[in-house]
């Protein structure tokens, strides 16, 4: 008995760290209303993602007659790289994606208004309710599958994702490390580039007042003016 309690008293700061841990971590669940036309604008909600992380995306979407609703997965960079596009989803829906590039994922949404389907119905415009929630990174591990499959323990799988959310915030340093010496670089090469500027304006400078001299003497010996 004094040897359990000894044990639960020594695993209680663990318990309490990665109780802190996870709920320092915000909520990325989201909650709106889409309405649909012929012609819908996208609407996107976005969040910064790292290569190689784990993204689960959930989405809720509740009835709409008359209505089509497609999803598409993209990331902001120059590529535009397109990770899923499905059409016509309706009740709860479960992806999941790799980031591939140090972008924010953008999960956007166009609910089309079917032909011959009115935008009105009951005297209210026609729209559906989405109710989006993004996992990333450690967020995204279904810790209760691993602790099932491989048998552990409360305390054990709060170890796990502790250990998770651990190599988060070191693969997060190592990102801002590396940010840090890509800016740093780019700061170094730019002084550089201001610096060759300055001597080629100060060597121009010195070559066109030394041929303007040139040529103003040559302009006096023409003109008699000088010997």
């Amino acid at each position: 008995m004094v040897s359990t309690l000894q044990t639960g008293l020594r695993a209680l700061p663990l318990l309490l760290v990665a109780l802190l841990v996870c709920l320092s971590h915000p909520a990325s669940a989201i909650k709106f209303n889409i309405p649909a036309t012929r012609y819908p604008p996208s609407k996107c909600v976005w969040n910064a993602a790292h290569p190689g992380a784990l993204v689960i995306i959930t989405a809720n979407v509740g009835p709409g007659e008359g209505q089509r609703l497609d999803i598409e997965v993209v990331d902001s960079s120059e590529h535009k790289n397109v990770y899923l596009s499905k059409k016509n989803i309706s009740g709860e829906k479960r992806f999941a994606i790799t980031a591939h590039a140090e972008e924010d994922i953008g999960v956007c949404f166009r609910n089309y208004l079917e032909s011959g389907e009115s935008g009105v119905n009951d005297g209210k415009a026609r729209s559906r309710v989405i109710d989006l929630d993004v996992d990333i990174g450690a967020d995204a591990v279904d810790y209760n599958a691993i602790a099932n499959q491989e048998s552990l323990s409360g305390l054990e799988t709060e170890m796990r994702k502790l250990e998770g959310v651990v190599k988060e915030i070191v693969d997060e340093m190592e990102y801002l490390k590396t940010r840090e010496e890509r800016f740093q670089l780019t700061n170094i090469s730019t002084q550089n580039r201001v610096k060759n500027f300055a001597y080629f304006m100060f060597a121009s400078l010195i070559g066109l007042g030394a041929w303007q001299i040139l040529h103003l003497r040559s302009f006096f010996k023409r003109k008699y003016l000088i010997d």
